[in-house]
């Protein structure tokens, strides 16, 4: 039995899906993707606010338990009470990668936004420009720099390796890892469910026993629940991971 899968054109090359054929505003498939990660937070948490109830139900408990969410769990868990100014940020940013990522099992998109690498890395960066800017700003440039790269307690034979791994660390492998380790994660899955998908249709059509047929159709079921629940880990990773920077940057180690 031979299978066809997507060649790499598939992950690599996305045709224009509006405005086609125009130098600035066309869009592919992974762009309307990103608008519907910005448009799809604004539109909740304004019907919320437009029909906000003394109980909750509804859009405004969505709202309200992603808020309550981010505030206790992330904010609260790794800043504290002085975290709070940043709670618009991180909520932001918690919906926007959660919404990229859920389309992966949205019927007729079928495909994470953050599976290509364009977003996770503008994430990534823009989290390194804050939570350094929130260290200068509270500790000042030259004492947030020494704090960052020279631990407590280090001995002084150490000190040399220990601040240019800590250097490295901070300033590069943190972006890195953050944009990397969403990348990979919704790429794995989308793969995965890709695969079972195609051998799913192929068995459809080729083999006599049912029993086979159905075997990668509920794998592929099971695997579709799964990315839901990773869609949701990895934007609650990715942003508990930017609070700790920040944390770090806002209270340095003594």
């Amino acid at each position: 039995m031979g299978l066809y899968f997507p060649d790499i054109e598939h992950l690599l090359n996305w045709p224009g899906v509006l405005f086609e054929g125009s130098k600035y505003f066309e869009l592919n498939k992974v762009g309307i993707i990103y608008l519907w990660a910005m448009i799809a937070p604004v539109i909740i948490f304004t019907l919320a606010i437009r029909k906000s109830k003394l109980v909750p139900t509804g859009v405004q408990t969505i709202a309200e338990s992603s808020v309550d969410f981010v505030r206790e769990n992330v904010v609260m868990q790794t800043i504290g009470p002085d975290g709070m100014k940043f709670m618009p940020f991180l909520m932001s940013l918690f919906l926007f990668i959660f919404f990229s990522n859920i389309t992966e099992v949205i019927p007729f998109i079928q495909l994470p936004g953050n599976a290509r690498m364009a977003a996770p890395a503008m994430l990534a960066l823009v989290v390194w420009v804050v939570f350094n800017a929130v260290g200068i700003k509270s500790q000042g440039f030259f004492k947030y720099f020494k704090n960052t790269i020279i631990p407590p307690g280090v001995p002084g034979a150490l000190l040399p390796l220990v601040a240019v791994i800590e250097f490295v660390s901070t300033f590069f492998v943190r972006p890195f890892s953050l944009a990397v380790r969403l990348f990979a994660n919704m790429l794995a899955g989308h793969l995965l469910l890709v695969t079972f998908a195609v051998l799913s249709a192929a068995l459809w059509d080729t083999s006599p026993l049912i029993s086979i047929v159905w075997a990668p159709f509920v794998v592929l079921i099971g695997l579709t629940g799964f990315e839901v629940l990773v869609a949701f880990l990895q934007a609650f990773i990715f942003t508990i991971l930017t609070a700790v920077y920040i944390g770090g940057a806002l209270h340095p180690e003594h």
